[in-house]
This record gives structure tokens, sequence and C-alpha cells, in this order.
């Protein structure tokens, strides 16, 4: 009975393997450079939505102001 469910999976799993290639890293990446990578992504996705969340107060100033005109 699960026999026929599990076959298309291993088909699957076949066919996506084919398509992966990879090959030994050239040069070893260190902690500081792991760490310095994931800072770096870090203040790219949470700096603007920061700056957002930080001025929210302004921008609803602003709307309240300019639906009062």
């Amino acid at each position: 009975m699960f026999s026929a469910l599990r076959k298309p999976t291993v088909r699957i799993l076949q066919c996506n393997r084919r398509s992966v290639y990879g090959k030994v890293p050239q040069e070893k990446i260190g902690p500081v450079k792991s760490a310095f990578a994931l800072f770096v992504f870090s203040v790219t996705l949470l700096g603007p939505a920061g700056w957002i969340l930080h001025h929210i107060p302004e921008y609803r100033q602003r709307s309240s102001s300019s639906d009062n005109n």
C-alpha cells in the first residue's frame, strides 16, 4: 500500500541529486569572516525596518496634519 506512495519520491530525489554540483572549498572561511557577513546581512535587512518603525510617530503626524489642511 505505501510502496506505491514512496516510489515517485525516490525518483524525484534521484533526479534532483543529479543536478546538484559541489566542490571542496578552495579556502576556509574563519569565524570572524562568518560573523562579519552575518552582521552585514542582518543590518541590511533589519536597518530599513528599524528606521521605519522608529519614525512611525513622525509619519503619523505628517499624515494627520495633511488631512486637516
